[in-house]
């Protein structure tokens, strides 16, 4: 049996996928607020792109701070849905796998 598909092992993977989003609300909104860009395009180039500040703008979402989310990247507005659907989804079907275990196959 692969490891992907051991009972143990899709547990594991669900409790991280629940217990990541309470981790992220419990730390303070300013958390990411500091410190150096990790952006390729800001380092290499000093121009920023679409993309840089949206992990401080989706935890602020995640606080429901969304006038501060909103004004560090304005696509928050369609990746954070986007992400609890991900999650969501992931989080289902890792659900189903557990209840529904796949069949084993005979060696022929």
């Amino acid at each position: 049996m692969r490891l992907r598909n051991r009972p143990w092992f899709l547990k594991s993977v669900l409790l991280v996928l629940l217990i990541l989003p309470l981790i992220l609300f419990l730390l303070p909104a300013h958390f990411f607020d500091k410190g150096q860009s990790v952006c390729l395009s800001v380092l290499l180039f000093d121009t920023t792109c679409y993309g840089c500040g949206i992990t401080r703008a989706v935890h602020h979402a995640i606080h429901f701070d969304f006038k501060t989310a909103y004004a560090y990247n304005k696509l928050v507005v369609v990746v954070l849905p986007l992400l609890i659907y991900v999650w969501g989804a992931e989080v289902f079907k890792l659900y189903r796998r557990l209840k529904n275990p796949p069949e084993k196959k005979n060696g022929f």
